[in-house]
């Protein structure tokens, strides 16, 4: 199988438990792998998963809704590619959450959900 990767997409949105995250938001990065045979496609964009229509699909999931978990952003990202783009086989989300609000120092927190289409169903 092959594999396109849209890595780093950011956004701010106000997602997770507390009251101040609502009100003030935070950046969030979301990785996408996107998982389908392109071995055997011709050179043309309608034969191919349009990643611009990806990233818009990301893009609205996280700016226009709210979750108080990232898990459960992810799994609504997975389940809205993999609904929209028919020719996905699976897809790998990540949500980062580098500015967490954990009492000490890190580098990243992130949810990653690897779903397949019949999974999403």
């Amino acid at each position: 199988m092959s594999r396109v990767v849209l890595e780093g997409l950011e956004f701010h949105a106000r997602h997770g438990v507390y009251d101040t995250e609502a009100v003030l938001g935070a950046r969030f990065v979301v990785d996408v792998e996107l998982h389908y045979s392109f071995a055997d496609i011709g050179d043309d964009l309608s034969e191919a998963v349009n990643y611009a229509v990806v990233y818009a699909a990301v893009k609205e999931e996280v700016t226009q809704q709210r979750h108080q978990l990232i898990e459960v952003l992810a799994a609504s990202i997975a389940r809205r590619l993999l609904r929209d783009e028919p020719r996905l086989r699976r897809v790998l989300v990540r949500v980062h959450k580098p500015f967490a609000p954990l009492p000490g120092v890190f580098r990243d927190v992130y949810a990653e959900l690897n779903l397949e289409q019949e999974e999403a169903s």
